[in-house]
């Protein structure tokens, strides 16, 4: 089966916001694949373009060179295949939690009982069955990433893109919300890239963990598979001496991208 996404060489250019006329070169000839069922997570400097490849993914920016296939077939326009995760919340306000779950549904013209039905199935498996009629000023950081969690499956996509997701929730709910992901995850082995600037998360989660270079012109510059027995208990697998041994690894490459990026960041 062919790779789910395959960035072969891709490059994205920006205007430059300092000088007029001229452009930023944000990736350079980038290449990496995720597999089909395979969740593998991007780490780098903060500002270095994750978010960027992310984009790319969705089909929403166009590479300004190489390209991009989904399933072996060049991407073209938007990225029908995926569901994206974002990482501020993206939730209607003035629509109850059954309703926003069922948005993309109702988009694509589902019948209203199938809709309702679904909807119901899906809060109830990310265990928030009891706040269907609850609206988003009423759910908790944890609930509504439940929410968001429920309304990206529930279009049943073949890739997820999610760009960290969990970044603003506090440790302990953070580690459920990373197993409740999981638990989903092995349920059908979606593809998913998986964006995030904390290395234990990318760890616990992945089979395999790409480290880019810092911004301008960022690439790949490590790859590591995870080899780290299924299912996991994230809070548990971090004790473990493989997990650490594996940390030490993968800062070790990418230290000092980190440090540069802080540099560029405090000039």
């Amino acid at each position: 089966m062919p790779a789910a996404l395959e960035f072969d060489a891709v490059s994205v250019t920006f205007p430059s916001r300092e000088r007029r006329g001229e452009s930023y070169l944000a990736v350079e000839r980038a290449t990496l694949t995720v597999g089909a069922g395979e969740f593998v997570s991007v780490v780098g400097p903060t500002g270095c373009g994750k978010s960027t490849l992310l984009n790319v993914a969705a089909g929403l920016l166009t590479p300004s060179g190489g390209t991009l296939k989904v399933f072996g077939e060049p991407l073209v326009g938007l990225n029908r295949q995926a569901g994206y995760m974002f990482q501020a919340d993206a939730l209607l306000p003035w629509k109850n939690a059954l309703d926003n779950v069922t948005l993309g549904l109702k988009f694509r013209g589902m019948p209203e009982a199938e809709t309702v039905e679904l909807g119901r199935y899906w809060l109830n498996k990310v265990g928030l069955a009891h706040a269907a009629e609850r609206y988003p000023h009423q759910l908790s950081g944890g609930m509504k990433k439940r929410v968001a969690l429920a309304q990206t499956l529930i279009v049943d996509p073949k890739i997820v893109l999610m760009d960290e997701p969990f970044s603003a929730l506090d440790v302990q709910t953070r580690q459920l919300m990373e197993n409740e992901l999981l638990a989903l995850w092995q349920a059908d082995r979606k593809s998913v890239l998986f964006i995030t600037h904390d290395l234990e998360e990318a760890i616990a989660l992945s089979d395999r963990v790409i480290v880019l270079s810092a911004g301008p012109k960022t690439r790949p510059i490590g790859e590591f598979a995870i080899d780290l027995p299924r299912p996991r208990d994230v809070a548990e697998i971090r004790l473990t001496p493989a997990y650490l041994e594996l940390h030490e690894r993968i800062w070790h490459a990418m230290r000092e991208e980190v440090l540069k990026g802080y540099a560029q960041t405090n000039a």
